[in-house]
């Protein structure tokens, strides 16, 4: 477990590393003028000139060379300082911090409720694999992992925001809006945990220790829960590590789409507004929680699955 803890930490300090190079490599590169678009992100495009932009390129010191700049940025880092926005001035920690909350409720909703939608749909297929409920699963699965999230998300709002009006389509003030989000990020990841469970049951029951337990004349509910719950559990967690990849990714489409104010909405308007800083900061953030959620699982499969205590 102790080496489990240090490879976590040492591949968190290659995330932060990696995802400040990059992002800010790929932010310089982008097309237009540096100063134009911060000024635009503060004063507006309308009222924008080459004069506000002047001033602002003199005000950050945008003519110094970038590799200072990223130098500055990673010395920041080091001392836990993930700089000022260039185009608020408020310090990046305090940006981060009021959308972070939004992205954890909207993360921690998707992942109940596909825990909730795939596995049990997952166990109950694969409890009669080649039948009905397997092979309609089979369709709806290949579906919905092949449209885009934000395909996936324009026909909920479709059908209940418009066409039915049951849902809110955007904003953030009440519980409701939290709904259609959460379910468009669920579906995503139900459409592969109940894969993943299919496959899993298949293999417990038939395994020995499953017939095993049959031959003591346990019925077929205390088999499955006494024999073959946790075994099927330790591959569903375990592809939760692999579906935070997924999740971290849908955040930034999801909540731009809903208008859904977390660090995936901040960190496309900081693209439009060329906030090198607040860049940085925000995909930092994204790739740390990856890490931490991965650690989790981590964790949690250590505690379900006596094998790993053992070895």
């Amino acid at each position: 477990m102790t080496k489990a803890i240090v490879n976590r930490l040492i591949q968190a300090a290659l995330v932060a590393f990696m995802v400040g190079l990059i992002s800010f490599v790929m932010t310089r590169s982008l097309p237009g003028d540096l100063a134009y678009r911060i000024a635009a992100g503060r004063y507006g495009y309308d009222v924008v000139d080459s004069a506000a932009a002047a001033k602002v390129a003199a005000e950050l010191d945008l003519g110094k060379p970038a590799i200072i700049a990223l130098f500055d940025w990673m010395a920041d880092l080091l001392r836990f300082d993930l700089g000022t926005s260039l185009v608020t001035g408020k310090p990046v920690i305090e940006e981060i911090g009021m959308q972070l909350g939004h992205t954890v409720q909207l993360a921690l909703a998707a992942i109940v409720l596909s825990l909730f939608i795939g596995p049990p749909l997952g166990i109950l297929a694969g409890l009669r694999p080649g039948g009905v409920l397997d092979r309609a699963l089979m369709l709806v699965s290949t579906g919905l992992r092949a449209l885009p999230q934000f395909v996936v998300g324009l026909v909920l709002i479709i059908i209940f925001g418009i066409t039915f009006n049951l849902l809110p389509v955007a904003g953030h003030t009440h519980g409701a809006h939290l709904v259609l989000p959460a379910l468009t990020l669920a579906l995503g990841l139900a459409a592969v945990s109940n894969r993943v469970a299919r496959d899993a049951m298949v293999a417990v029951s038939r395994s020995p220790y499953y017939a095993f337990g049959r031959t003591k004349g346990l019925s077929e509910w205390q088999v499955f829960s006494r024999h073959g719950l946790r075994n099927v559990a330790v591959p569903i967690v375990t592809y939760l590590g692999v579906q935070f990849v997924y999740l971290v990714e849908g955040v930034v489409v999801v909540e731009t789409l809903f208008a859904w104010p977390g660090i995936g909405h901040a960190l496309v308007h900081a693209i439009f507004g060329r906030d090198v800083p607040m860049i940085q900061g925000t995909a930092l953030v994204m790739g740390l929680m990856f890490v931490a959620l991965n650690a989790l699982v981590d964790l949690f499969c250590h505690g379900i699955d006596p094998r790993r205590r053992s070895t």
